[in-house]
């Protein structure tokens, strides 16, 4: 996998693309105007983002109609040095449709514990958690 950051700016602006071509842009939040995503956000959105795909990939495999599909993904940051690395993300899957509770959690533990690679490849420095939410109620 390989993906290439062009320089669109005379500051910290980049046009990040992978093998699909599709462009994300990527930028530092400390300045004036800021016009992407800082690389932080990106590892967030990463998480919800694989973790979105498996569960609906599973749900869907089930014959399970999803009518709408949110995620929330909030991450907590530690002094290292001059660096500050998440040490925890906390992500909250919210389902609506007819679709069973125990599924819902299965998908979602599926996801975590087994298919999704970002959350995976991070959880060796980082405790990821999440919850998951069926048409307003908690599923525990």
């Amino acid at each position: 996998m390989k993906v290439t950051l062009e320089r669109k700016n005379k500051d910290y602006l980049f046009e990040a693309k992978g093998a699909s071509g599709n462009p994300v842009m990527i930028d530092n939040k400390t300045g004036d105007v800021v016009q992407g995503s800082s690389p932080m956000e990106l590892l967030l959105m990463g998480v919800g983002g694989c973790s979105a795909i498996d569960i609906i990939s599973i749900l869907k495999k089930q014959k399970l109609e999803i009518d709408s599909y949110h995620v929330e993904v909030e991450g907590d940051r530690i002094e290292v040095g001059g660096a500050k690395p998440f040490n925890a993300m906390r992500v909250h899957v919210y389902l609506e449709g007819d679709i069973p509770p125990a599924k819902a959690l299965r998908a979602a533990q599926l996801s975590f514990e087994k298919y999704c690679s970002v959350s995976i490849t991070l959880q060796a420095s980082v405790n990821v958690t999440y919850k998951v939410f069926l048409n307003g109620e908690e599923v525990e």
